[in-house]
């Protein structure tokens, strides 16, 4: 199965965090599993980090490449499906996300409620 992770997936793995469940836990360590980062998680990252609202010792990009994670652009055919979700969520990022899925055929691992109403396939972590 091809994953994308959702951005607190991500950082919750990196930082082996509690609120990552052992669902979710399963479902990323799954040597069977391709797990996917989006250069949008980047972003949002970069920026959350640029305000002071997030602090990483290491480098984002080096530590998910060191997870074995693969990295996935933002292209303009994400983009476009934008235009055919429902305005269900607000947050750019995350909307993004959904996007990436559906156009990528990928199951996004979230616990966002909000993430979980969109039609595509998506994984409750």
């Amino acid at each position: 199965m091809k994953v994308l992770l959702d951005t607190h997936m991500v950082l919750w793995w990196l930082a082996d965090d509690r609120r990552l469940s052992a669902r979710a836990q399963q479902v990323i360590a799954d040597p069977g599993n391709t797990v996917i980062v989006s250069a949008a998680t980047a972003w949002e990252v970069a920026l959350k980090q640029a305000l002071g609202k997030l602090r990483m010792q290491d480098d984002f990009e080096r530590a998910v490449e060191e997870q074995g994670f693969d990295l996935l652009p933002v292209s303009f055919a994400h983009a476009a499906e934008l235009r055919q979700l429902p305005s269900i969520h607000r947050d750019p990022f995350d909307r993004m996300l959904v996007a990436q899925a559906r156009v990528e055929q990928l199951h996004l691992l979230t616990v966002d409620a909000q993430i979980l109403k969109y039609p595509a396939n998506v994984i409750a972590g």
